[in-house]
């Protein structure tokens, strides 16, 4: 009630009015003192003089998401045993949010959860500190939406360590993937090969964690793990009474989202003194996308200085990954993904067996003969066709007869249901080298799971469930969301004014950031299985980049690797790509100094 609110806000002056330690210590002091040696007469500037106090108090740093923590106790933790999240997992809980400035409290009531754990043994042991918090974003003072984050940083703290902000794509994943999968301290336990293991889900000590060499921040955009925006608008407070709170869609939006992203860097860096750290982004497949756009956004708006961008399994230029009768690009990138699956199961018929010669062979084909079928169509010589689909069938093992049917423009669906249809198996979209039991071979289309996206889907949700509850003691009412597909169905960019213009890509983005900050790494990667954003994509876009030999040398680099989308899941893949990337840092922090 009223009289709640009233003492809420007395509460809170009473602090900002005592509160010397950090913030405006002698003018906090001088005006309350002022308050109760002062006249009547001189009362009266009081208020004014307090007001503009607290506004400038909620505006710090640290004021910008939760008020002031107090000490609570906090024991190490061994990440090789089985922990209880009401014992093992210590937490620190912060005071209650203070009200917001004119009366409006933070979206949802969140708490932050702090602990301290051991990876390892020995002298190679990381002790670190673990935080999952919320950060609030703001429209000028009021508070808009929470985005929930998982921080780790390696102990002792130094607040000049590389420092890297994670996010996943979707749109509408939330980090876990990489969080569990790949850079965190902690992953689910997966086949050698990213074969799914029986359940329950294993979650084990991550040996190739990137926490040796950066501290790591793991994003949840707005609508995705424990990060939400409640509507506000007349209409939805209308609504609530039959219909219940509104999630805020203004944030399912290409511009929104990457703004929220950068607001949440900036106030991240200000709560933890990390503005002097070397910076670095990495995200998977959307969140490559965001990557690629944030290299431009942050440096050219929010003032936010990039050592380097990693893109993983990108997808950088969204018109080019679906395919139609008058275009060429998607059906030439697929082509090499094609004839590296088709090696992998022992399909088609290939000269060399080693991946990279047949990798050579079919980006050779797509770039000649694939390229003038796709561009000539019926114009061209009837035997040169024969001999064309001929020759696409032995490297990617489908029927030239359907080929041929086809023009040559094979998509992903028709592929992974063909190329293993007389073992009754479809390989999976994001990862091609995994198969399913096809459950309905006699009907026309497929109908059965994807054995990738769908199937991992229990594994990772119950990973990060484990992890943040059980090993962090993380306590929420919110329910984690890992994939939402409703986000994605309505994800929109408001900067279509017209039916006419074309989705925005990423790439002039990126090339525009390389040139802003010299000194910027980008490393793009994918895996060789990926049917959804196909390695040959990167490259092909990369060859049109007209980046000059210096940039070529210093600034971009390319990797792929055995796997799918999520090739980290392959443990030769992950050991692979970790070395690498600290290859990357120790460059891009050198050439910083």
């Amino acid at each position: 009630g009223s009289t709640d609110v009233r003492s809420a806000r007395a509460r809170a002056r009473a602090r900002a009015a005592t509160s010397t330690n950090k913030y405006m210590p002698s003018f906090v002091s001088t005006f309350t003192l002022a308050q109760s040696q002062s006249s009547p007469t001189t009362m009266k500037a009081v208020p004014i003089l307090y007001r503009l106090a607290s506004a400038l108090l909620l505006l710090s740093p640290s004021a910008s998401s939760f008020g002031p923590s107090r000490p609570g106790s906090i024991h190490r933790t061994k990440l090789g045993m089985v922990e209880d999240a009401k014992t093992s997992a210590a937490k620190t809980v912060e005071d209650p949010k203070k009200p917001d400035a004119g009366g409006a409290d933070p979206p949802f009531h969140t708490q932050k959860f702090e602990s301290f754990h051991t990876l390892g043994a020995g002298d190679g042991a990381l002790q670190y500190r673990a935080v999952a918090d919320w950060i609030t974003l703001r429209k000028v003072h009021r508070p808009v939406a929470e985005m929930f984050h998982t921080a780790y940083f390696l102990q002792p703290g130094d607040a000049s360590r590389p420092l890297t902000f994670v996010f996943n794509g979707g749109p509408g994943a939330a980090s876990a993937y990489m969080h569990m999968g790949a850079l965190g301290p902690r992953r689910v336990k997966l086949g050698a090969t990213g074969t799914l293991p029986p359940p329950p889900t294993a979650v084990v000590d991550n040996d190739e964690t990137w926490l040796g060499f950066t501290d790591l921040v793991f994003v949840d955009p707005i609508g995705t793990g424990f990060s939400r925006a409640l509507d506000r608008s007349k209409k939805a407070r209308e609504d609530e009474e039959g219909t219940g709170p509104q999630e805020n869609p203004e944030f399912w939006d290409i511009d929104r989202d990457l703004d929220s992203l950068g607001e949440f860097i900036r106030r991240f860096l200000s709560a933890h003194g990390r503005w002097g750290s070397p910076t670095f982004l990495a995200g998977e497949s959307y969140g490559g996308y965001r990557v690629a756009k944030l290299a431009r956004r942050l440096q050219d708006g929010h003032g936010v200085g990039l050592n380097g961008a990693i893109l993983i399994s990108p997808a950088l230029e969204v018109d080019a990954l679906t395919g139609n009768d008058y275009d060429l690009a998607y059906w030439l990138e697929t082509l090499p993904a094609y004839a590296a699956t088709a090696l992998h199961h022992r399909k088609g018929h290939h000269a060399d067996p080693e991946l990279d010669a047949v990798l050579r062979d079919a980006e050779a084909f797509a770039r000649d003969d694939l390229a003038r079928w796709l561009a000539m169509g019926d114009v061209l010589d009837p035997q040169e066709v024969e001999r064309i689909a001929a020759r696409m069938s032995d490297l990617i093992g489908i029927d030239a007869g359907l080929l041929r049917r086809s023009n040559g423009r094979l998509d992903s669906t028709t592929f992974v249901r063909e190329l293993l249809r007389d073992e009754r198996k479809l390989c999976g979209h994001y990862d091609a080298s995994l198969t399913a039991i096809d459950p309905y071979p006699d009907r026309p289309t497929y109908q059965g799971p994807d054995p990738t996206l769908a199937a991992i889907d229990r594994y990772y949700t119950g990973a990060i469930h484990q992890h943040l509850h059980g090993t962090l003691g993380v306590e929420s009412d919110l329910d984690y969301q890992l994939l939402r597909l409703d986000i994605n169905k309505k994800w929109k960019d408001d900067q279509r004014k017209h039916v006419f213009d074309k989705t925005q890509g990423a790439m002039d983005d990126l090339r525009y950031g390389m040139s802003l900050n010299e000194h910027m790494k980008v490393f793009v990667c994918h895996g060789y299985y990926d049917l959804v954003t196909p390695y040959f994509h990167t490259e092909r876009l990369v060859g049109l980049m007209k980046l000059t030999e210096d940039q070529k040398e210093k600034q971009m680099r390319t990797r792929h690797y055995k796997g799918g989308h999520m090739f980290y899941s392959w443990d030769a893949s992950r050991k692979a790509f970790r070395d690498d990337i600290k290859q990357l840092y120790a460059d891009a922090t050198t050439s910083a100094e």
